[in-house]
């Protein structure tokens, strides 16, 4: 049975990256985030937040704690991009906030994540990557996705959100990286990272 490891921060702060770029130097498999449009309701919370946002969040919910029990029952430790907890903390957040979703919708996709986590157990650690806004925001406009729930305007609320989540964490180690340059992804980097979390 593997170890999780979870790569948490704002949209565009670089966890794909990081993620996809430990699986090159270390013993580590990767659950990432589905690629554009792939998931059912994804492009229609786009169009009609109100509308179909529950239903995005409730899939996106399962489909990381999917992920997570698979990479539990591999050997190798699984590298998970986001993952359930910020799903919930930073997006079911902020759809709440912005009115996407109304109060009891909220409170049901807190009763799901809180037991999905219970059922699956903590995370063995967290990674989370941080970097000044104006950063954030550069890079968040330079990966031109096409689909796009969280706007730039939302990033200081998802940190935000973020920080108030980890303030609580008491259950899991919690690394902060600062992932403000790139020198994070040159290979001594990378290799020293890999071994600190192998």
């Amino acid at each position: 049975m593997g170890k999780i490891i979870t790569i948490v921060g704002n949209s565009g702060v670089g966890k794909t990256t990081l993620a996809h770029a430990l699986c090159q130097v270390g013993p580590f498999i990767t659950g990432v985030e589905p690629p554009l449009g792939e998931r059912p309701f994804q492009a229609l919370t786009v169009v009609e937040p109100s509308r179909y946002a529950l239903a995005n969040q409730v899939d996106f919910l399962l489909l990381r704690a999917e992920q997570e029990r698979a990479l539990r029952d591999d050997p190798i430790h699984g590298v998970i991009d986001g993952g359930l907890d910020l799903d919930f903390h930073g997006f079911t957040r902020l759809f709440h906030h912005r009115g996407y979703l109304d109060e009891v919708e909220f409170s049901l996709l807190a009763r799901l994540h809180g037991n999905l986590r219970q059922l699956l157990g903590p995370p063995d650690l967290i990674l989370h990557l941080t970097a000044p806004l104006a950063v954030i925001a550069e890079r968040y406009a330079r990966r031109g996705r096409t689909l796009e729930i969280a706007q730039q305007d939302d990033l200081a609320l998802m940190d935000r959100f973020i920080a108030e989540w980890l303030v609580g964490v008491t259950d899991t180690p919690v690394i902060a990286i600062d992932a403000s340059a790139d020198d994070l992804y040159e290979p001594q980097a990378l290799a020293a990272l890999a071994t600190r979390i192998a």
